[in-house]
């Protein structure tokens, strides 16, 4: 059985090694999808604002929606009952 040697540092240390790994992680991962240098902030912002945009334009293509289907079974209604009426002619 291979038998393992532990390290130990104070706390203070391993907590400084963590946030620099994390950082250079972040950097990274921002670096492979292009979101690095000094116009990074200006892009994340443009993409927050094209999401925003893209969710309002969702909101409303559905509430446009809704409208269409009621107003078509409203007019249908009205239609029916005008025929049944006979304002149209139509109907016995």
């Amino acid at each position: 059985m291979e038998r393992r040697k532990m390290v130990t540092i104070p706390q203070e240390e391993f907590e400084a090694m963590l946030e620099l790994a994390a950082e250079r992680g972040a950097r990274h991962a921002l670096a492979d999808v292009g979101l690095d240098g000094p116009e990074a902030a200006h892009d994340i912002r443009e993409l927050r604002g094209l999401l925003d945009a893209f969710n309002e334009a969702k909101k409303t293509a559905g509430l446009t929606i809704v409208k269409m289907l009621v107003t078509g079974l409203v007019m249908a209604l009205l239609a029916g009952a005008f025929l049944k009426l006979k304002l149209f002619g139509g109907g016995q």
